[in-house]
C-alpha cells in the first residue's frame, strides 16, 4: 500500500503545498485508488494536482466522520466533476463509504453546521452510497471498520457539540467516526481521521476484524489535545504493550501528547507531501 498525505495541519520543509487543520490521505492498494476524507476545502485537490494525481479515476472516497475539517473538501470535488461532464470527459463514479449517520446535522459553539455541508442527493449524482455500521471490505487488503466499539474505561467519554437525531439535538459523540485499517505481512496500518471514537478502542477492534495482533504503524489524528490525564496514561498504557511497532500521530494531536508517546512507541514526522509504503 502506497499512502500520500494530501492535506494534514503541517508540510513538510521545502516542500510548497497547502497546509490546513484538516486530513486527506490518497491510498493505492490492490490496484485501488482511494481517496480517505476531503479536509476543509480544495487544498487537497491542489495539492495533488501539484503531485501529479488524476481526481477522476477514483474508486472510492472514504469519510471518517461528518465534520468540516474531514468533508467540506467534497463540494470543489464535486464540481470538478460537474465540470468534466460539461466538457464531455469521463471520469470514474466512485463509492462513497462512510457510517449511516455520516449526513446528521452537527453544530458546535454557536456555528450552524459542523457536519457534511454538501446534500445527499448531490452526492448521490456524483457516487454510489455504501453507508455500514459493520466492517466492509475495500479490497483484499484494506476494511472500513464501520461502527467502532467504545469498550474501554478511558476514551470517548466527552461530547463535541450537538447533532440532530429523529429525538431531536442530543450531545454528539461522533458515532460515525470510523477509519480504514490495511492488513500486510508486517501486521496492521491504521488509517485515522480524528479517532474521536478512541485510538485505543479502534486499533483494538482493527485487532478483531481482521484477526491480527501486530499494529505496524497508525497514522493520523488521535484526538489528544489537551486530553485528560486519565485518558492521556490508559493511552500510553495501551501503546506501550509492545504490539505497536511505530506511530504517525498528527492533525488533531498535540506536541505534549507526541512527546509522551515517543516515550513508548516510534513516533514520525506527518506534513502534506510524505510518502509511505507497506508490504
Amino acid at each position: 500500500m502506497k499512502l500520500t498525505v494530501l492535506v494534514d495541519n503541517n508540510t513538510l520543509i521545502d516542500r510548497y503545498f497547502l497546509g490546513e487543520p484538516g486530513v486527506s490521505y490518497l491510498l493505492e492498494v490492490d490496484d485501488c485508488k482511494i481517496l480517505f476524507d476531503t479536509g476543509y476545502s480544495d487544498a487537497y485537490l491542489l495539492n495533488g494536482q501539484k503531485m501529479g494525481f488524476d481526481f477522476f479515476d477514483l474508486d472510492a472516497i472514504v469519510l471518517s466522520h461528518s465534520h468540516a475539517d474531514h468533508t467540506w473538501g467534497l463540494e470543489p470535488l464535486l464540481k470538478r466533476f460537474n465540470e468534466e461532464m460539461m466538457e464531455g470527459r469521463a471520469y470514474k463514479r466512485p463509492m462513497l463509504v462512510a457510517h449511516p449517520r455520516i449526513f446528521d446535522s452537527k453544530t458546535f459553539n454557536g456555528t450552524d453546521e459542523l457536519g457534511v455541508n454538501v446534500d445527499a442527493s448531490k452526492l448521490a449524482k456524483y457516487t454510489t452510497f455504501r453507508l455500514t455500521r459493520e466492517p466492509c471490505w475495500l479490497t483484499d487488503h484494506l476494511v472500513f471498520l464501520g461502527e467502532i466499539p467504545r469498550n474501554n474505561d478511558f476514551e470517548a467519554k466527552e461530547s463535541i457539540g450537538k447533532v440532530l437525531t429523529e429525538s431531536g439535538l442530543q450531545d454528539d459523540f461522533s458515532l460515525d467516526d470510523s477509519a480504514l485499517c490495511y492488513t500486510g505481512p508486517e501486521g496492521l496500518v491504521m488509517i485515522t481521521g480524528c479517532s474521536h471514537a478512541g485510538i485505543c478502542n479502534m486499533l483494538e477492534y482493527a485487532r478483531e476484524v481482521c484477526g491480527e495482533a501486530r499494529i505496524h504503524d497508525v497514522i493520523g489524528g488521535f484526538h489528544l489535545l489537551n486530553p485528560r490525564e486519565e485518558q492521556l496514561k490508559g493511552t500510553l498504557a495501551y501503546f506501550s504493550d509492545g504490539h505497536v511497532k511505530q506511530a504517525h500521530p498528527c492533525h488533531c494531536t498535540d506536541l505534549k501528547t507526541k512527546i509522551a508517546l515517543a516515550e513508548v512507541v516510534t513516533v514520525e514526522e506527518v506534513g502534506v507531501g510524505l510518502v509511505l509504503e507497506y508490504r
